[in-house]
Order: C-alpha cells, then structure tokens, then sequence
C-alpha cells in the first residue's frame, strides 16, 4: 500500500505558513527548499485529521481543514498527498514539537526544519517542494481563489 501524505495550506499573516528546510542531507537534489506542513497519516486517521495533527506538531498552532485544495501521486516517494486549506485557530506559530525538532534519530539527515511565513507576493520565486503544487497554489493566487 502507497503511503499517504497530508499537508496543510495556511494563510496567515499576509503570506503562507511553510517550513523552511536547511541542510538536508538525505536529498541529493536539494539541500535547502520550503515545503507545505505536513507529514505521514497515521493509522485510523482521517485525511483532516492528519493534516491538523501534523500542523499541531510542526508549527504548535490549532487549524481548521477548509477543504481539500489539490492531490498529487509521488512516483519518486511512493506516495499519494493531499493538500487541504487550512485555517488559522490559535496557537503561538512556531512552537511546533513534532519528532522532527527533538532530535529523533530518524530526522539526522533531514536537516533543520525552520516554521516561516512567506508573503503571498514572494511564493513565486520562493523554492518550494513539490513544484507542480507551488504552480497550482500561485496560479490560483493569482487569481484570488484563496
């Protein structure tokens, strides 16, 4: 069975909450890159579910799933994602304690994982990962979809 990614997409603050990759060293392609919060579902989870867990334990903030925004197939991973709306509850942004920032052996060549928000007007020339979402998320952007 594919694994399955959830991810969420939260307008705050002007911009888009992401996480800001540095020094990855399990990738050969890119060392340093943004990427949508998200991560694995876990078992008897929802799709909403996961995506609310995951934004808890990246960035320490409370969301509510809007609606299901894009979905892709990752041959590369070997897996289906799902990127979902999100909408900011509360929280204090950047107080996430997922695995990710407790020096889980599991996350040695993963690099630093740094919660930013990014302007609107910057995603464009931002790089971040997987680029056929960035083109969907600015195209709709663009068109003031969201």
């Amino acid at each position: 069975m594919k694994r399955i990614r959830v991810a969420g997409i939260i307008p705050m603050d002007g911009g888009i909450a992401l996480m800001h990759r540095k020094d990855v060293k399990k990738r050969d392609d890119f060392q340093e890159y943004y990427a949508f919060p998200g991560g694995g579902l876990e078992e008897g989870e929802t799709l909403e579910q996961g995506t609310i867990r995951e934004i808890k334990e990246e960035f320490g903030i409370d969301v509510k799933v809007i609606k299901k925004l894009y979905e892709m197939e990752s041959e590369k991973f070997k897996q289906k994602e799902y990127f979902f709306l999100c909408e900011y509850v509360g929280g204090e942004f950047g107080t996430g304690d997922g695995p990710e920032f407790n020096n889980d052996p599991k996350y040695i060549d993963s690099g630093k994982f740094i919660p930013e928000i990014i302007k609107i007007e910057d995603i464009e020339k931002t790089l971040l990962l997987p680029t056929v979402i960035k083109e969907k998320l600015v195209k709709d952007l663009k068109k003031g979809e969201l």
